[in-house]
């Protein structure tokens, strides 16, 4: 089993708070900085102020199986939402208080902020999907048996935008009650796509990642695709990819280089990769080696505030082994480590007001057999 945090934030309301950008500022004038130097909860939710280094304790102890899958900030107050297994957790002061908030359909479920304290909720390559306003889950239909991403529009909280696996997006003007078929598939018939990620500051950008074919990126709503180059001298695998909140021109992928991936082949072609066009072009920036191991699942958590940055995590269970938080900054090649003793990391969030604060969505396998 692994403890609930081995070390306490102690000096997190001394911190100076960032001002926000002035498009940012309506939505984050009201929240602050945790002022708490332990979490209260059931362990699934912690937070750092230093790259991980130290974690805020927590009263209680996660116990296995649990897994976080999902983890947002709102624009309402301090809030942030949580799913731990088919739990819907909530916390309203920044992060110091989680509680039970409601039960969702669905063990593995993502979220996507929207406007204010609604959320969507959904499962990647499934066909769960419901909208959260406050503490209230409404189930919604669908329109496609897999959902490959999800997106909200910063402008307009009823209109949320959907990738499924046909390689097609599908939108909705009423907070997802109805959908309609938009644009052209990303892919040709029959292409396995692995996911599809929304630019959080415009709707109308997204950047899907497919088995063979690689990327391929629309800046129109989906009305037409540009496929990606860069990741292969031919085939290529893009799992997914995660778009800069601090500048919609950088995109962060992780992915396979399939002509690189030959038997014996030490990294098997996968790269972490980076673009500075939207997802037009491609370049590989790490490979995947024994000091900083990359998966097909890495999760890739963009710097809110800094678009050379990029965290990003390896964590297992097996041997005990824990949690490596990666930091790299893409403008001067650094990387840099924390680790833990979780088994894994599967959400990252950061407080609107002050990105230095990290909030961990946090899991616990158990003892392998």
């Amino acid at each position: 089993m692994k403890r609930a945090g081995t070390a306490v934030i102690t000096a997190v309301a001394a911190l100076a708070l960032a001002q926000p950008s002035a498009a940012t500022a309506a939505t984050t004038a009201t929240w602050a900085a945790p002022t708490c130097n332990r979490v209260v909860g059931d362990g699934a939710v912690t937070f750092t102020t230093d790259g991980g280094a130290t974690l805020a304790g927590t009263t209680g102890t996660l116990k296995p199986v649990s897994y976080t899958h999902g983890l947002i900030a709102l624009g309402a107050e301090n809030t942030l939402l949580a799913t731990r297994n088919s739990e819907l957790q909530r916390s309203t002061d920044a992060g110091c208080t989680w509680t039970h908030a409601a039960t969702l359909g669905s063990e593995s479920a993502r979220l996507t902020a929207g406007s204010g304290a609604r959320a969507f909720a959904w499962e990647p390559n499934g066909g769960y999907l419901a909208r959260i306003d406050g503490t209230t889950v409404t189930r919604l239909t669908a329109p496609v048996a897999a959902v490959m991403g999800l997106g909200t529009d910063p402008a307009d909280p009823a209109h949320v935008r959907l990738a499924g696996g046909d390689g097609r997006l599908y939108d909705s003007r009423n907070a997802g009650a109805t959908w309609t078929a938009t644009g052209t598939p990303a892919f040709p018939e029959g292409t396995g796509v692995y996911s599809a990620t929304f630019d959080p500051t415009d709707l109308n950008h997204a950047v899907a990642g497919a088995m063979v074919r690689g990327g391929a990126v629309t800046t129109d709503g989906g009305a037409t695709w540009t496929a990606s180059t860069g990741l292969s001298s031919g085939p290529a695998n893009l799992f997914q990819t995660a778009v800069s909140p601090a500048d919609s021109a950088v995109v962060y992928g992780i992915g396979v280089d399939l002509a690189e991936a030959v038997p014996g082949s030490g990294n098997e072609g996968r790269h972490l990769f980076r673009s500075t066009d939207g997802g037009r072009t491609f370049a590989k920036i790490l490979d995947d080696t024994a000091e900083h191991k990359l998966t097909n699942s890495t999760l890739l958590a963009p710097s809110p505030s800094d678009a050379n940055v990029l965290h990003f995590e390896y964590g297992t269970y097996f041997m005990g082994y824990g949690t490596d938080l990666f930091r790299l900054d893409a403008g001067t090649g650094a990387l840099t480590k924390t680790h833990n003793a979780f088994d894994d990391v599967s959400a990252i969030a950061f407080n609107p007001v002050l990105p230095s604060v990290m909030y961990l969505g946090v899991d616990e396998v158990g003892t392998p057999s």
